[in-house]
């Protein structure tokens, strides 16, 4: 949500209500022609001197097959978006729109922290106190990376593609909040269209799946602004929006105490959301000063995918 600088975002959101399979087969080795063998007629039986004593052996029967895995959902493409959306009319612009998660699902045990790294002027470093404080403390969380970011940052985008405590999701292909009208949040005007909504979020998808092997499941847009239609249109597309129930760090532009009561005012069911690419802020010293007195008082971390909001 890179460009916040509003504290008054501090505190908890409302919930809002709702989140080719290949079947192997055993192929035989084709016995090349002439060399196949003769079935006119059938061996003797062996004498009773030959027979080998005891029972019978139990004839050889074949593993069945596994079970053939669920098919991948057929996405529509840019077309189609521009045909179902295309002609619909926003009636809502913020942070909250319907269908946007802005908290794990009633009855969960964990806490979902979330770091955007946004990429673009200012913003493409990545926080290694940031990190090093998470790996220490065995944390486990999301990233949400815009491919600036990705694109500024192979090497460490892979790093953190790998690392088992790290989930990465999809954050924008250009950082713009996501809009059917170009509306604007923070001085970034946002996209103007269904199928520049379409771009924004499935340009940086088939980037995230290069890099990692698997389609990232949720999505932040740039400035986490986005309309109730594009909100629709990213379900679509098979992912989820999903937006905060407390702000961590405004934008990294708290100070580090600041941000060490936001995180450490989380409880069970909130997602919190950071920022991972600028570590001139506060955003790293807070959050280290946070989670050991979380983790002393029972605080559980989980990934978005450990407690998918719908």
């Amino acid at each position: 949500m890179e460009g916040n600088r509003d504290p008054g975002w501090l505190g908890r959101r409302a919930v809002l209500a709702g989140l080719a399979g290949v079947a192997l087969t055993a192929c035989a080795a084709e016995t090349p022609q002439g060399s196949r063998p003769s079935v006119s007629s059938s061996p003797a039986p062996p004498s009773p001197s030959s027979s080998p004593s005891g029972p019978p052996p139990s004839p050889s029967v074949a593993p069945p097959p596994p079970a053939p895995s669920p098919a991948a959902p057929v996405l529509p493409n840019r077309d189609q978006i521009i045909a179902q959306f295309g002609a619909r009319t926003p009636g809502y612009w913020g942070l909250e729109a319907p269908g946007v998660a802005l908290r794990l699902p009633p009855g969960s045990q964990g806490i979902a922290l979330t770091f955007d790294c946004c990429g673009g002027p200012g913003g493409e470093a990545l926080d290694r106190p940031l990190i090093d404080a998470l790996r220490t403390h065995q944390v486990p969380s999301t990233f949400f990376l815009n491919a600036r970011w990705v694109h500024a940052n192979p090497a460490l985008a892979e790093e953190l593609a790998a690392d088992p405590l790290i989930e990465v999701a999809n954050h924008g292909s250009q950082h713009l909040p996501l809009s059917m009208t170009g509306n604007t949040a923070y001085g970034l005007p946002g996209t103007r269209n269904s199928g520049e909504v379409y771009d924004e979020v499935m340009v940086n998808q088939e980037l995230l799946l290069q890099l990692t092997g698997k389609p990232a499941l949720w999505f932040r847009s740039g400035t986490a602004f986005l309309d109730d239609v594009s909100t629709e249109v990213v379900r679509a597309l098979g992912l989820v929006p999903v937006n905060f129930s407390i702000n961590g760090d405004a934008g990294a532009t708290f100070p580090a105490q600041t941000v060490a009561q936001s995180v450490g005012s989380a409880s069970a069911g909130d997602i919190v959301i950071a920022h991972a690419n600028r570590p001139l802020g506060g955003t790293a010293a807070g959050v280290a000063a946070a989670l050991p007195g979380m983790l002393v008082q029972g605080a559980r971390f989980v990934r978005l995918s450990e407690a998918p909001p719908v």
